[in-house]
């Protein structure tokens, strides 16, 4: 992705964490010559070579479902973006533009066999329904047996290795503190869960 020095974050256990907290990825490859992506949540393991891999699954009909080991795949993710107004700056004749998080990898993918596949299915609902607390989680082993090998039989799992993995963060680094606080309380005023966020990690991101 293009990134000015001053969005570029490298550091992995960043990056791993702002997969972990948004989990929806878009995936792309090239398949029979033609671009195709697909969406998918991710389970990110971190201690998986120095960068790190996600697993996940798709429907064994989507086309990318027919990836085999060693094919390329790229993944990107928008964990958060808003508009800013120029009104928010201190600095006159500034103009509208839009902060956001987003991460990029790619690597090879490997295709997983069916008791990783069921195991990447029960990390995946014991995580999510973990933040569902103080609901009692639901567990997979609630489905039928005879239901699960359906499902099973439905999907296909893989771990993307990454060998590339790249963050931008752009959150008005490149403006003066007054400009940045300027914006921090424009989208605290805008109140809307998106700029909430981003707003959030322009505080925790300030020199």
């Amino acid at each position: 992705m293009y990134r000015p020095r001053a969005f570029a974050v490298d550091d992995a256990a960043a990056l791993h964490a702002v997969l972990r907290e948004r989990v929806f990825a878009t995936f792309a490859a090239d398949h029979d010559g033609m671009l195709r992506f697909a969406y998918a949540p991710v389970i990110v393991d971190g201690d998986d070579g120095p960068l790190g891999s996600v697993r996940f699954h798709l429907a064994r009909n989507n086309p990318l479902a027919e990836l085999p080991d060693g094919a390329t795949l790229s993944l990107s993710m928008i964990a958060g973006d808003a508009y800013v107004s120029p009104d928010w700056y201190d600095t006159q004749g500034r103009v509208p533009t839009w902060n956001y998080i987003a991460v990029e990898g790619r690597g090879k993918v490997e295709r997983l066999n069916s008791d990783d596949l069921h195991r990447l299915l029960v990390d995946l609902s014991a995580i999510e329904e973990s933040k569902l607390a103080p609901k009692p989680p639901w567990s997979i082993d609630k489905v039928p047996e005879e239901k699960m090998d359906a499902l099973i039989n439905a999907i296909a799992g893989f771990s993307l290795r990454f060998e590339v993995l790249e963050g931008k963060f752009k959150l008005s680094q490149n403006v003066t503190p007054e400009d940045v606080e300027g914006v921090i309380r424009g989208m605290e005023q805008r109140g809307d869960p998106a700029s909430l966020m981003i707003a959030a990690a322009m505080r925790r991101t300030r020199p």
